[in-house]
């Protein structure tokens, strides 16, 4: 389907503006602070994504909802994404799946709780924000298109469908998620090396979302927050056992991660006021960085 064909439809949804616009408020863009982290290492805020041998998780660079400084040099996409680096690197390919699947996770629970153009709007911006660039990446690794699952679920929340209808549109999208994540470039690192870096991303996409909602009253930063910490979550339960036989102090660092989190973001509401400790959970982020840097 060529892109004129999916600007067609998406305008017949009340979507095509938004989407070329980037007027969607699903995600946003939170102020970066340098003095987040106590090394270099741990330091998220280079402009480039560093290789995956490199000290960092390879798909993390940069702060804010990408967890990468948004579009830049590098064949960067809006999503933070390198989208060079995905043809080759595993991490960057499930990490930008990650980015997708957290919009989705968070999409549902916000349905869920009455806030419906939040949901609409969380089921859509994956499309204008990471699936558009990742396109000629998905059809290198032979995955078919999958777009018109995130317009039509966007489209399903306002006219109407029911909660158990949302939810079997969600699962047909992390079915699809998971089908493109299962066909990720070859390496020669083994799966918990690969799995271990994704959910460092989502867990420092989470931490930088934190931060940018307590500068801010608007409920889109803390939902992307939680659709991040969500995707670690989920990403972690599957993946735990791979990610202790290859790292067990990474293993311990997620865990601890994961808690300071899930203090931050107790349900897809956003708390008043705002629970979670900034220092603990920027500290969490960097042990996890750190136990990646070996």
């Amino acid at each position: 389907m060529t892109f004129e064909t999916k600007l067609k439809q998406w305008t017949t949804l009340g979507l095509g503006t938004v989407l070329m616009t980037g007027a969607l408020a699903g995600c946003s863009e939170p102020a970066t602070s340098s003095n987040d982290t106590p090394s270099e290492v741990a330091q998220p805020d280079t402009a480039e994504t560093p290789d995956a041998s490199a000290a960092q998780p390879a798909a993390i660079a940069g702060e804010g909802e990408s967890g990468m400084g948004g579009e830049g040099e590098g064949g960067e996409g809006e999503g933070g994404v390198s989208i060079e680096a995905a043809y080759t690197d595993p991490v960057v390919y499930k990490s930008a799946i990650g980015v997708a699947m957290a919009h989705v996770l968070a999409a549902r629970d916000a349905f869920a709780e009455g806030e419906k153009d939040a949901a609409g709007e969380m089921y859509a911006h994956p499309v204008s924000e990471v699936l558009f660039d990742m396109e000629p990446v998905f059809q290198a690794q032979g995955v078919s298109d999958f777009t018109d699952l995130f317009t039509g679920a966007s489209a399903a929340v306002f006219s109407g469908e029911s909660q158990d209808q949302i939810n079997d549109r969600t699962d047909a999208i992390l079915a699809a998620l998971d089908a493109a994540a299962a066909k990720a470039p070859a390496t020669d690192n083994s799966e918990g090396y690969v799995s271990a870096r994704v959910v460092a991303d989502l867990i420092n996409r989470a931490s930088a979302m934190h931060r940018a909602a307590l500068e801010t009253d608007r409920y889109e930063p803390y939902l992307d927050g939680y659709g991040f910490y969500k995707t670690a979550q989920k990403k972690f339960a599957q993946n735990e056992a791979a990610i202790e036989a290859d790292n067990a102090d990474a293993a311990e660092a997620i865990r601890k991660a994961l808690k300071a989190l899930s203090e931050a973001y107790p349900t897809a509401l956003r708390p008043d006021p705002m629970t979670g400790d900034t220092s603990t959970i920027s500290v969490a982020n960097s042990e996890v960085m750190l136990t990646l840097s070996e």
